[in-house]
């Protein structure tokens, strides 16, 4: 598995977070199996192979710091999103953005660039083009603005 694929995972828990009244860890614990990954594999080809002990690290950490930064995260989110409301705004892509900009903000071992261009490039599965690029113009401007150069 990919970092790619890692990151792809971490969005569907942090989206499934939205739904859910479980603690973290007990989610995390349930959905990071092999047997889980299993029985999604069919639905999803992310789920083809289960993450290895570091990949599990990475999935971890970026769904725990979501959720512990979901308030600042939003409030970036609805601060740079200029003619939407935040409620107007796809779960999915809210989860996407999350977690582009916790990486951002947290994991500086990863490129600005990168955590952006791998969020446009899962959103493209699973948003609209007007959506992705919403979500883009999102992005950028919370870098341009809030990230030091």
């Amino acid at each position: 598995m990919v970092r790619n694929t890692a990151r792809e995972i971490a969005i569907h828990l942090s989206y499934e977070l939205s739904f859910t009244d479980k603690p973290i860890d007990a989610l995390l614990d349930e959905r990071l199996t092999p047997e889980t990954f299993a029985t999604l594999a069919s639905e999803d080809p992310v789920y083809e192979s289960a993450p290895d002990a570091k990949q599990q690290d990475y999935i971890r950490r970026l769904v725990k710091g979501v959720d512990l930064h979901a308030a600042e995260l939003d409030g970036y989110i609805a601060k740079y999103a200029k003619g939407w409301s935040f409620d107007r705004i796809p779960l999915v892509a809210s989860a996407i953005m999350r977690v582009a900009m916790y990486e951002i903000l947290y994991m500086p071992d990863i490129p600005n660039g990168a955590a952006i261009n791998e969020a446009v490039e899962i959103a493209k599965k699973y948003e609209t083009p007007e959506t992705v690029k919403f979500m883009n113009g999102i992005l950028g401007s919370f870098v341009r603005q809030e990230i030091p150069q």
